[in-house]
């Protein structure tokens, strides 16, 4: 029998007591919805907006910055001023755009704080702080049916309050405390393990992938149309492919919430599109500009920033509209293949090429220089043979950084299991 089961069976032969939160703690205010004989005191703390809050952080300071998402940092007393706090407390976000569980924070010492509604144990010889952040947080999905509102939700404190918390004996709540603090210790270092090993490997196979691809797309130096090198025949983009420059015009008042698809250079990686924002115009608009039209297998390319950055268009992007990207569309695709196309524009050698035609200082690509852009054409069957080498080790690759955060997503669900395990008790009689 482990320590904690033994003291479970010495101190709670008949179950463990379940009271509500609002008789074992107090508050930073009185919330209008609860009743005054279950908060008959409050204690204040001065809170600051997130944007404040942040604009103090320092480097070197003992304040921690105590804010209502995962963001934290530090300041200095002297920066604090007037908004200095001191204590032990655990906070849920007042209004909440993440599951409380991740917002929930426990703190001792000196602090400053957003708009965090704060708890704290109205007597700690009943009721440890930690234990109860971690009971609450593991009762944080249950929590988060109790906001409302559209945008930023707030919470019903009425039921927040009228939560019942299991409270054993103040030697098993410590006890359950110091094997949570362990737990959360190892998992953190597995964790970080794990991601350094795996963020490791993921560039060991990525430097592999591109040696191989410049490796397979390395034919001779010979340029110029149709001229011969190594038996591999060189042609300009302008003799493939028909190309143009996604919309180079003002589209603020063409906005909508939804409608048609916005690519930018910024979401154009290497062989993929990876949306960093969902920007849409309406379709009248769009229609108003078909031409620029995005077509499956269209070969899209970054015209501005990390300029001849490619990834061929899936049927998933049919349809969207580049913002000032280039785009190319290959005339015959039984002689040329648009995948291909998109590993050379990604490879060292054509990046390099890229690179020397960029306009001054401000990597933009012009799209006349990226014409006139020298692409060898081996035969077709070569063709699918290095797309299908290169789409496998670029799948590799895909493979192993998708893993990590299912690995990490694992680790978490294990840790929350035997969270809530712990915090599981027989109702006393």
């Amino acid at each position: 029998m482990n320590k904690l089961s033994a003291l479970i069976t010495e101190l709670c032969p008949n179950g463990v007591e379940y009271v509500p939160l609002w008789s074992v703690t107090i508050w930073d205010k009185r919330f209008n919805s609860v009743d005054r004989i279950k908060q008959p005191t409050a204690i204040t703390y001065p809170y600051l907006l997130a944007a404040d809050l942040f604009a103090m952080q320092q480097e070197n300071g003992d304040v921690f910055l105590l804010s209502t998402g995962e963001q934290t940092g530090w300041t200095t007393e002297e920066i604090a001023g007037k908004y200095l706090c001191t204590g032990e407390v655990v906070t849920m976000p007042w209004g909440k755009t993440r599951p409380v569980a991740d917002c929930a924070k426990y703190y001792r010492g000196k602090f400053v704080t957003a708009d965090n509604r704060i708890m704290t144990s109205n007597n700690t010889s009943v009721l440890d702080n930690k234990y109860l952040y971690y009971w609450f947080i593991s009762v944080g999905k249950v929590v988060d049916t109790f906001y409302r509102g559209s945008g930023i939700q707030h919470p019903d404190m009425a039921k927040v309050l009228d939560l019942q918390i299991p409270l054993p004996p103040l030697e098993v709540q410590r006890e359950i405390v110091r094997i949570l603090d362990t737990f959360t210790e190892l998992t953190a270092e597995l964790t970080a393990e794990l991601t350094a090993e795996l963020t490791a490997e993921l560039t060991a196979r990525q430097k592999q992938y591109e040696y191989y691809r410049d490796m397979l797309l390395s034919f001779g130096e010979n340029g110029g149309g149709g001229e011969t090198g190594n038996n591999i025949n060189f042609f300009l983009v302008a003799e493939i492919a028909d190309t143009n420059i996604g919309l180079a015009t003002t589209v603020t008042k063409y906005k909508a919430n939804q409608g048609v698809l916005l690519i930018h250079n910024s979401d154009i990686q290497e062989n993929e599109i990876v949306l960093k924002q969902h920007e849409y115009i309406t379709e009248a608009f769009a229609e108003k500009n078909h031409k620029k039209r995005l077509q499956e297998n269209d070969v899209i390319t970054v015209h501005t920033g990390d300029v001849g950055t490619s990834a061929v268009i899936s049927k998933e992007y049919a349809g969207a509209i580049g913002f000032t990207t280039i785009t190319s569309r290959i005339r015959n695709p039984q002689k040329v293949l648009p995948e291909y196309f998109c590993h050379y524009l990604n490879s060292h050698r054509c990046k390099a090429e890229i690179a020397s035609m960029t306009i001054s200082d401000r990597s933009n690509l012009n799209q006349n220089c990226f014409e006139k852009l020298r692409i060898p054409i081996p035969p077709i069957d070569e063709q699918r043979r290095i797309v299908t080498i290169l789409d496998h080790f670029s799948t590799l690759c895909t493979d192993l950084s998708s893993g990590l955060p299912a690995e990490i997503e694992a680790r978490q669900k294990q840790y929350e299991y035997y969270r809530d395990n712990l915090l599981s008790f027989t109702p006393a009689d």
